[in-house]
């Protein structure tokens, strides 16, 4: 079955975004320029972030994509909209067999359990704050605070968040502000604050600054 990518949507904060940081921060001002019209983008549903998320746990880029694109196969449908229903009917042997660990097969059936049971209020999140949603989220297994985290700047598109759990971040940091010095999180949390409202998008930047190709979820 043919799965077509779909146009990716964009803030409509950026550009205000990136205006302040420049104007605000001396790194900004230098990095920002560089990257000219590259934008976060978010180009799936959450369901379908978050299993991402899980099946691409704890192994490298290329190997996290091999496995999504065999996990895909299993799934009827376009591969930007996965249904949780669909993951329930699937055999976990059919999950094992496309390379799936058992832990990750675990946590996917709960991620689709949750969803499919309203566990997690996805038409509220939108009133909701940062912190409620992560709550939230951590409640499912295999989801961490930064999986969390990524999910709201990724998905959400949430502008003011700062992952201090990111080792990225942290190296960027640390070569962009203090000379390659290692920083603890604490100096990493008060450098960010200079960031606010904007933390997400100084925190994309400073990824780029590692790599510049940008990570779509």
């Amino acid at each position: 079955m043919a799965r077509v990518a779909t146009a990716g949507v964009t803030p409509d904060y950026w550009d205000e975004a990136c205006r302040h940081l420049v104007k605000r921060d001396r790194v900004m001002k230098k990095l920002i320029p560089q990257f000219g019209e590259a934008r976060l983008q978010s180009r799936t549903d959450a369901f379908t972030t978050l299993a991402r998320s899980i099946v691409g746990q704890q192994i490298s880029v290329k190997a996290a994509q091999g496995l999504w694109d065999k996990f895909l196969e299993l799934i009827p449908g376009p591969a930007n909209r996965i249904k949780p229903v669909d993951v329930l009917a699937l055999e976990k042997t059919a999950l094992r067999a496309a390379g799936l660990s058992v832990r990750k097969v675990e946590y996917l059936v709960d991620l689709a359990q949750h969803f499919e049971s309203g566990q997690v209020h996805v038409r509220q999140w939108a009133q909701m704050d940062d912190e409620a949603i992560i709550e939230e989220l951590v409640a499912i297994r295999g989801i961490g605070r930064w999986t969390a985290e990524m999910f709201l700047i990724f998905h959400l598109m949430r502008p003011n968040v700062l992952p201090l759990d990111d080792p990225g971040l942290i190296k960027g940091i640390s070569l962009q502000y203090f000379s390659d010095e290692p920083v603890s999180r604490a100096e990493a949390r008060e450098l960010g604050e200079g960031w606010a409202p904007y933390r997400s998008v100084a925190t994309w930047y400073i990824w780029r600054s590692l790599d510049p190709l940008p990570v779509d979820y």
